[in-house]
């Protein structure tokens, strides 16, 4: 967290807190079955040491995104996204929340936190503009190129090309690009340039 916050600060990079069920093992993709209360406490948890280790570098903590089988299930889950909200608010009620529509978003906008609705370049869609599963073939889509298009598509037209070709709106305002996708860096650089060709203007959004 430490090298991250400083490259931020030497970047004039935004910090978020990607916070998730405790679970390395699983890194963070399995659903635990927590009760809301232990949700509330592990993200205020996360959040309290990222802040510190933000704070020492000389800058701030200025949205939250939650991480794997937590960001799905505060979609749907009201009692989990409560949790998350209320972490979130009782830290400091000006983050703003990254996140899709759904339960967690609801929540937040009546908690007066302001939600950034978020796409995803580098993995398959639904028609129900749902996220194709981890475990099923082509989730994850590898190639810049693919990926780079998919990014301007998101960010001029608001939609992006399900697995079977049809359009899904999405109204993203953020890109997601995970760290964990082969091949990553170059995909990014790739993201970058293409939507810097396309006229878009990449800024922070918190």
């Amino acid at each position: 967290m430490r090298a991250a916050c400083v490259a931020a600060s030497a970047h004039s990079v935004t910090i978020g807190a990607h916070v998730s069920y405790l679970d390395r093992e699983g890194f963070g993709r399995r659903d635990l079955g927590l009760a809301p209360n232990a949700v509330r406490d592990q993200v205020a948890a996360q959040l309290a040491g990222l802040a510190e280790v933000a704070a020492a570098c000389g800058i701030g903590v200025r949205y939250v995104k939650a991480h794997g089988a937590l960001y799905h299930r505060i979609v749907d889950d009201s009692a989990h996204a409560a949790a998350l909200v209320q972490a979130m608010h009782e830290h400091d009620p000006a983050l703003r929340l990254l996140t899709v529509p759904g339960e967690a978003a609801r929540l937040a906008v009546e908690a007066g936190i302001g939600v950034v609705t978020e796409g995803f370049a580098d993995r398959a869609y639904r028609s129900d503009g749902r996220l194709v599963g981890r475990a099923e073939p082509g989730a994850v889509i590898t190639d810049p190129a693919a990926v780079a298009g998919r990014a301007v598509s998101l960010a001029i037209d608001g939609v992006v090309r399900t697995v079977d070709g049809a359009p899904v709106a999405v109204g993203a305002r953020s890109i997601c690009v995970h760290g964990d996708t082969p091949g990553a860096t170059a995909i990014t650089r790739a993201v970058r340039t293409a939507l810097r060709d396309a006229g878009v203007c990449i800024a922070p959004f918190a």
